[in-house]
């Protein structure tokens, strides 16, 4: 069984690295989102697919017929030039729509897919174009089994888009979470040392009002831990090592993610949980003495 005094400091540790983890996604998604980074991340991986980031006209005026059409850019007008201006660029597309919109844009006789191979011959880009012949090929010709291998193709390619996005995004959230730790002084070294000497400190933290989605609630319950800077505080202090650990260590942990560690800290308040706490042991002897 766990000693109390270990549970308590983890459980305040814990619920440390959730909060900072929740507020730096916070503040991150709220910038992503005005930035349009999902968006605009999505259109480079779609560019990069059909070849068109170099100087050939080809390929991107493919790319502009594929983001006209109202299969992947549902609320476009359909006469969009310029969509690194568009805010309103989609963030997410479906597979199959792609695939259908691909075969729009390189059809020659609109409605006409028994005209494929010849369409596909018609591509200018000879990687794409030799890309698309051998999906034809693999398909026999069968027209839903050809947009079934584009499709596949599409999600592989945006398997890799996705896992940029996530390592930048990554990356971000960690200097948002190191910021964080700085300006509100959340050293893991210093609360790990105060939280092991006073652990009931962690029993003024109401975790039934923290919610996992609401970063501010969150915080709220972060400034009943030794966090935060004290009137005491000298400049001198911050060529400290101890202290710039503490923070790069709290801003490590955030990388895990909050849901990763608001599930953490469920279990183990559901293990203090089940046995004694400090104040509940000494009236229990209490109770027994009289």
């Amino acid at each position: 069984m766990f000693n109390n005094t270990v549970l308590e400091v983890a459980i305040g540790l814990v619920f440390c690295y959730a909060s900072v983890a929740l507020i730096a996604s916070s503040v991150y998604e709220a910038i992503a989102s005005w930035l349009n980074l999902r968006s605009k991340t999505l259109f480079v991986g779609v560019s990069r697919l059909l070849n068109a980031t170099g100087d050939q006209d080809s390929s991107k005026d493919l790319l502009q017929k594929i983001y006209n059409d109202a299969l992947v850019h549902p609320s476009g007008d359909g006469k969009t030039t310029r969509f690194d201006k568009d805010k309103c660029i989609p963030a997410y597309i479906p597979s199959k729509n792609f695939a259908l919109a691909l075969m729009h844009a390189i059809q020659q006789a609109p409605g006409k897919f028994e005209n494929l191979r010849t369409d596909i011959n018609a591509v200018k880009d000879e990687q794409l174009r030799n890309l698309l012949l051998s999906l034809e090929r693999k398909a026999a010709g069968n027209l839903d089994a050809f947009q079934h291998e584009v499709a596949n193709w599409f999600d592989a390619s945006m398997g890799r888009v996705s896992g940029i996005y996530k390592k930048w995004s990554q990356l971000w959230c960690f200097i948002i979470a190191l910021v964080i730790a700085i300006i509100f002084n959340i050293d893991s070294v210093h609360l790990f040392k105060t939280l092991w000497l006073h652990p009931s400190l962690v029993a003024q933290v109401n975790f039934d009002k923290v919610d996992p989605a609401l970063a501010a609630k969150a915080y709220q319950q972060l400034q009943m831990l030794p966090v935060g800077w004290n009137q005491s505080f000298e400049w001198s202090a911050l060529l400290s090592p101890s202290l710039w650990l503490g923070w790069l260590l709290t801003a490590s942990a955030s990388l895990f993610g909050a849901p990763f560690w608001f599930d953490t800290l469920k279990t183990l308040v559901r293990l203090r949980g089940t046995g004694l706490k400090p104040d509940s042991e000494k009236a229990t002897r209490d109770a027994a003495v009289k």
